[in-house]
Parts: C-alpha cells; sequence; structure tokens
C-alpha cells in the first residue's frame, strides 16, 4: 500500500491521471490525498470533481479556499469571480450531491505521521489545536448555519487569533489561516496580502508560517498547498510543499508517504507537457 499526496490540482486533471499512472496507482490499496483546491481556475473542474468523488473510497481530500468559494457561489452568498472556471459545476445534473460530499470534506487530516492541511498551521497553534479549530468550521459548514458562516468568510479581518474570539469571527481567522495563510509574524499575525516568494514590504516583519523555528509544529510533519510561487520549495524537511503551480504553467507534483519519492509532469494549458 502507498499513500500519494497531490498539490493543487485546480480542474487539471489530466496532469493528475498521467502521475496517477505512472505511479502506478492500484485503487485495491493505494490511496490518494489532496491538499484542496481541487477546482477552479484550469479546464476541467466538474470533470476533476467527478473523478475524485468516483474514488472517495481511495481519497482523504482536505479543503482549501477556492474548494469554500465555490460552495458558497453554489450556495448564493456569493457571485462568481470574473476567473472563475466553476460554470460547469453549477449546471450540473449532479451538482448537488457533488457538492453535499464536497462540503462533508474536513479542513485538517492528520495520520501517519502527517498533518494535511491546504495553507499552513499557524505559529501559535499545535496539530492538535488546528484539528479542533478545523472541527469547529467543519461543524458548521454541515450545519444550517453554513449559509451564515459563507457570508460572513470573505474578509481579512481579524488578523491574529484569540481565545476569546466567538461566532463567525472566530470561524473567519480559522478559516483564513487554514485556507489562505503564506506569511505571518511569529506570534501569528496574518499577512494576507503578500502572495509572491518575499513579502510584500510592509510596517511589521512577517516571515513564511513555516519558518517560524518556534512555532508549535516545528517538529510535526505538515502537508499543505496553496502556494504556487514558491514551487514546493520551504528549505524545510518538515513542511512539505505540494503546489507546484500546474495551473499557472509550472508542475503537478505528488509525494510517497512511504518513501518521501516525488513524481511530477510539468504542465501546459491544465495538461501534462511531453
Amino acid at each position: 500500500m502507498s499513500t500519494y499526496v497531490v498539490g493543487d490540482i485546480q480542474g487539471c486533471l489530466q496532469p493528475l491521471k498521467c502521475l496517477l499512472k505512472r505511479v502506478q496507482f492500484n485503487p485495491d490499496k493505494d490511496m490518494l490525498w489532496s491538499v484542496g483546491d481541487i477546482v477552479n481556475r484550469g479546464p476541467r473542474c466538474l470533470k476533476t470533481l467527478r473523478y475524485l468523488h468516483a474514488m472517495r473510497d481511495n481519497l482523504v481530500l482536505v479543503l482549501g479556499n477556492h474548494d469554500l468559494h465555490l460552495l458558497a457561489v453554489a450556495a448564493g452568498v456569493r457571485s462568481p469571480n470574473r476567473s472563475d472556471t466553476l460554470e460547469k459545476i453549477l449546471k450540473a445534473p449532479d451538482r448537488d450531491s457533488l457538492l453535499t460530499w464536497l462540503l462533508h470534506r474536513p479542513l485538517v487530516h492528520h495520520q501517519h505521521g502527517f498533518t494535511l492541511v491546504h495553507a499552513g498551521i499557524p505559529p501559535q497553534w499545535s496539530v492538535q489545536d488546528a484539528l479542533a479549530r478545523a472541527h469547529e468550521v467543519e461543524t458548521v459548514l454541515q450545519s444550517p448555519a453554513c449559509l451564515e458562516f459563507f457570508k460572513q468568510m470573505y474578509g481579512n479581518e481579524p488578523l491574529v487569533w484569540s481565545d476569546d474570539l466567538t461566532g463567525m469571527t472566530r470561524l473567519r481567522v480559522i478559516t483564513n489561516y487554514l485556507t489562505r495563510m503564506r506569511y505571518c509574524t511569529s506570534q501569528g499575525v496574518l499577512d494576507l496580502e503578500s502572495k509572491g516568494p518575499s513579502p510584500n514590504v510592509g510596517k511589521q516583519k512577517v516571515s513564511a508560517w513555516f519558518s517560524h523555528p518556534n512555532r508549535k509544529t516545528a517538529k510535526d510533519r505538515i502537508l499543505f498547498g496553496h502556494w504556487a510561487s514558491i514551487a514546493g520549495h520551504t528549505d524545510n524537511p518538515f513542511a512539505i510543499g505540494l503546489d507546484t503551480g500546474c495551473v499557472w504553467g509550472g508542475s503537478m507534483s505528488l509525494y510517497e508517504l512511504e518513501t518521501g519519492h516525488w513524481t511530477s509532469c510539468k504542465c501546459r494549458n491544465g495538461k501534462c507537457r511531453k
């Protein structure tokens, strides 16, 4: 049995199929883990969602910001962005069953000594903290309060966690940490504006969330995506970056948990380049 972790798919189904064929993925015994952002921006979002739903017995998927955005748009509380490629999903006859399944995916998964999350875990949280706070959001997503959550989900405030936070404000900062974070201070104050390989010049000193030496998860192996501009490079063996920018003309990558072996294919227009 092998467990493979894939970076942000974003509707680029052909490279995923190519990689699974290359590693001889066996649905009778192998597992695929996904860091989320399975849809949006790429050309085959509906087919990707259907493909992953069909292999759900061999799949662990955590939600990314684009997946949550799809759910908010489908719920009618958010208008699509100009660059979205979600229309076919929204018009599909099986959309309700697909989106109900997606709505029940976790935000954090911990197994085999690895923690899977879309963006990261802030310095002041342990893995157990992240799992517990992810569960708060998951509970609301799977309740009638999900519509109100989607209305309140968008926004950058608050920029830092506090145990005193309550309600939708508390859920928003949890969601921003787990699905949007790239840079923060050592105390976990978020910089949600910087997206490149270096932070924008600002008033406060921020670094990549995984680079703070005293973070509580410094010795935990964390698998994450979301950050195409660093192409998976973290210079940290405990922070394993999977988003290598397939949808942007980079590559799609698989990481095998048991061996640490990488398999990648270069991409163009959502397909593997030969």
